[in-house]
């Protein structure tokens, strides 16, 4: 697939998805003897671990269809970097998705720690605190992640600029998805998606996705 391709099929699969008329592809015998032998997913799904949010459902795909790295607070590393790298460089993978999604708990803890400066026990302050920088963005413009109103950080605020930021991150870090990008075979789209209504709402892209 081309990236345009790629993002499409996307979302013909999301919009059955959410119509409640799913065709569940590739998920019969035939199509798991297909896939196991090799693999040629069309898209990379980076997102959160989120138990709600789980990548071949809401997109209605199915075996060797995506290739899914998940961390909390879809929260990037060099294992995160990496794998996304392999999908793209050597599964010569066409698009790659940041799913970001509302009610997130790691992006709900990083406004938790920036409202009242009390960190995340154990562990999950490093999830935390790879949340936090994305911040950095909207007080550079000149804005905040604090409501007008209330004054308190809005953690939906946060996590569409933590989407931004990860697309950006993505593209500027990583010299073979930037090579990939550039050069018109692959594309970047970061997505927010709504736990209720099970709908995907683009943020951001890099790259060419048709729109």
């Amino acid at each position: 697939m081309t990236p345009q391709q790629a993002w499409t099929a996307l979302q013909e699969g999301n919009q059955r998805f959410v119509a409640g008329t799913p065709d569940h592809p590739s998920q019969d015998a035939a199509r798991r003897a297909e896939v196991s032998a090799q693999q040629h997913p069309f898209a990379v799904m980076f997102g959160c671990s989120d138990s709600r949010v789980a990548a071949e459902i809401i997109f209605d795909r199915g075996l060797g269809d995506l290739f899914v790295v998940r961390t909390a607070g879809h929260v990037v590393d060099t294992s995160v970097l990496g794998s996304i790298e392999y999908g793209v460089a050597l599964l010569e993978t066409p698009l790659i998705v940041v799913l970001g999604h509302d009610s997130c708990g790691a992006v709900a803890a990083a406004a938790h720690t920036l409202e009242t400066g009390e960190t995340a026990p154990g562990f999950v302050r490093s999830v935390v605190d790879k949340v936090i920088p994305s911040i950095v963005n909207l007080t550079s413009a000149g804005k905040t992640v604090r409501d007008s109103e209330s004054g308190v950080v809005d953690p939906q605020m946060l996590l569409h600029e933590h989407v931004r930021s990860t697309v950006s991150l993505l593209y500027g870090t990583s010299a073979s998805i930037t090579k990939a990008v550039d050069e018109g075979r692959c594309a970047i789209v970061g997505l927010e998606y709504e736990l209720t209504e099970g709908r995907v709402r683009l943020v951001e892209s890099i790259g060419d996705i048709g729109e």
